[in-house]
């Protein structure tokens, strides 16, 4: 037996893993036996995850041993998907996403923005913890902005007024959970800018603050105490898309009073699993990731 090397990196940043078997393929999570039908379903499903932004075309050979199936097996199933327009084969014998993928990729029914893919995924982890969630996007600037927030019950809770104002990246926990995945040359960049002192608890010198970011790395989300906003606590993780590039953050933002130090890894882990559920809907991968974090990890600019 072997494991699927397609496996998120920390129990939060993925979903449960698969065992695959060289002729059978991935095992159903009991343990039993699949319907053939099913089955046959679960290796297309397997052979479809294969792709991605950085490998377009993959040989059959390479498709076996992504998968653990059987050479014969996926060349079976290739030729259906072919004759489906899952796949396509290209001159050079290799396969590639079919025009029905990409059809149904554009129809509207796939969520393809950071609020589309977020907002119903806030609103559960608002319920879990009755906090509120802010959606947070990267900007190329530098910046991010809250372009949703899911509120909490209480009475008193953190209420985002600036919807859609740029903040800065450096500021703040969804700010340091993106910053932190950014290639060094683009952090060391971004960090030169300079810090404002926003409060008296705004991390504002670069060495301290970049000692925090490879804790941030380490851990999957990030934590602030009322480095923006006084009085307020909050704890975000970075979301991904398809490329394994950071494109925003979920957060929770908590008043002080009920956000104690237990309560800090609590909420956390919660806004990381949240975060990755974002990221697979957005396509990101556990391979993507992973690479995206070496790069950041990398301290030469």
């Amino acid at each position: 037996m072997r494991r699927s090397s397609r496996r998120p990196p920390g129990r939060a940043l993925g979903e449960d893993e698969s065992v695959m078997t060289e002729d059978t393929g991935a095992a159903p999570p009991s343990g039993g036996k699949r319907a053939g039908g099913v089955q046959s379903i679960d290796r297309a499903v397997a052979i479809l995850r294969c792709f991605d932004a950085r490998q377009p075309e993959i040989s059959l050979s390479e498709l076996a041993r992504r998968t653990g199936l059987s050479t014969s097996t996926v060349h079976r199933l290739l030729v259906s998907m072919v004759e489906n327009d899952l796949v396509r084969q290209s001159a050079d014998r290799k396969y590639r996403l079919g025009p029905l993928v990409i059809r149904l990729g554009r129809s509207g029914g796939v969520a393809t923005t950071m609020r589309e893919a977020a907002l119903s995924i806030a609103r559960e982890a608002r319920d879990e913890a009755d906090e509120t969630v802010g959606i947070h996007e990267l900007l190329p600037t530098g910046h991010r902005v809250v372009v949703d927030q899911v509120e909490s019950h209480q009475e008193l809770r953190r209420t985002y007024t600036e919807l859609g104002v740029q903040i800065s990246i450096v500021h703040g926990a969804p700010g340091k959970s993106m910053l932190a995945f950014q290639p060094a040359e683009k952090r060391e960049w971004w960090l030169a800018q300079g810090i404002d002192q926003k409060t008296p608890t705004t991390i504002a010198d670069p060495e301290r603050l970049r000692d925090q970011l490879v804790e941030i790395r380490e851990l999957g989300w990030a934590y602030s105490d009322g480095e923006r906003t006084p009085g307020i606590r909050a704890v975000a993780a970075p979301v991904f898309d398809h490329t394994g590039a950071v494109v925003g953050a979920l957060g929770y933002s908590v008043p002080t009073v009920r956000m104690d130090d237990d309560r800090v890894p609590e909420l956390g882990e919660r806004i990381k699993a949240a975060a990755w559920r974002v990221s697979a809907t957005l396509g990101a991968t556990a391979e993507a990731v992973a690479e995206t974090r070496e790069r950041a990890a990398d301290a030469s600019p």
